[in-house]
């Protein structure tokens, strides 16, 4: 579907992007995850046809973007952070505008705009002056805008910016009922927006690529280790003790009232661990395996980019 090879870009002499490679399959959300300044946007630019890049290849469906810039479009909905709404026009007549920019055809323009407003949660919203609705409404308006020429990609960046907690939860929500033969890129800094709504990760931090993976798949790659919670109804040392002979086991370290386990990551342990207290008559009260958040994945991994 999309298909990013060794893309560069310079501003004159400094590098935005510095050699980024990326596949995204037909169907997936994939969050573009990275700080202020990482290189996100000028991804999302190039990617959507409204900027060049310095070297490299961006292609949808087999079209080299740059090389054919009208093909491509018609393939693409691009929602920026600061969509270009005019704020004096009805709801309806800025999509029909919209649509007609972005050469769909008169006879399907009707039908067009019903999807898009029935998609966007705008049907009772057709006749608005867009500058009187919501900040949550004017980035319905924005996304219903991106659909409107029904592409096979979205380039959304930081599609809930500036909203309310309740206006993100919309927003996502709709994000996620418009995939599934629609491929979608989502931009943000905002780490529970990755977590919530994509299905993949790619992590940008100084121009490149500091991974890329699932949610699952980055913990792994930021831990290294498991940490396991084990709670007991007393005999914390007797625990250690016997959690310490279990092949796998690195640590077992008694914290107030839990043990933490730190163990090899891949490694099915806690069976093993509740059954040798088991045998060993320790109650136990609390076995799980800690998750990391992939607010520390994101630090740990883009702190290991800068050294």
């Amino acid at each position: 579907m999309v298909k990013v090879e060794n893309l560069i870009k310079n501003y004159g002499t400094v590098p935005a992007l510095k050699g980024i490679s990326f596949n995204v399959k037909q169907g997936e959300i994939i969050g573009l995850l990275g700080p202020n300044g990482a290189g996100k946007t000028t991804t999302m630019r190039i990617l959507s046809g409204f900027m060049p890049a310095s070297s490299g290849t961006a292609e949808i469906n087999g079209l080299e973007i740059h090389e054919n810039p009208l093909a491509a479009k018609k393939m693409i909905g691009y929602l920026p952070e600061n969509p270009p709404l005019y704020t004096e026009m009805r709801v309806k007549d800025y999509l029909v505008f919209t649509a007609e920019l972005k050469g769909v055809e008169r006879k399907k323009i009707p039908g067009r705009l019903d999807y898009v407003l029935e998609s966007a949660g705008l049907k009772d919203r057709r006749n608005y002056i867009i500058g009187k609705l919501s900040k949550g409404y004017r980035q319905r308006v924005g996304i219903a805008m991106a659909l409107i020429n029904d592409p096979a990609l979205m380039i959304l960046d930081e599609p809930t910016i500036g909203l309310d907690p309740n206006q993100i939860i919309e927003i996502r929500s709709l994000i996620k009922n418009l995939a599934g033969s629609r491929t979608i890129i989502l931009s943000t800094h905002i780490l529970p927006e990755v977590s919530q709504t994509c299905q993949r990760v790619i992590i940008i931090a100084q121009g490149q690529i500091a991974a890329q993976d699932t949610h699952e798949g980055l913990q792994k790659l930021a831990s290294g280790k498991t940490r396991i919670i084990l709670k007991t109804q007393g005999r914390q040392n007797d625990a250690c003790s016997l959690v310490m002979r279990i092949p796998g086991v690195n640590d077992a370290v008694i914290k107030n009232d839990y043990i933490e386990i730190t163990a090899d990551s891949g490694v099915t342990i806690t069976p093993e661990i509740a059954r040798i207290l088991v045998n060993s008559a320790i109650d136990i009260i609390e076995l799980k395996t800690e998750i990391a958040t992939l607010e520390e994945i994101f630090h740990k991994i883009t702190l290991e980019e800068k050294l």
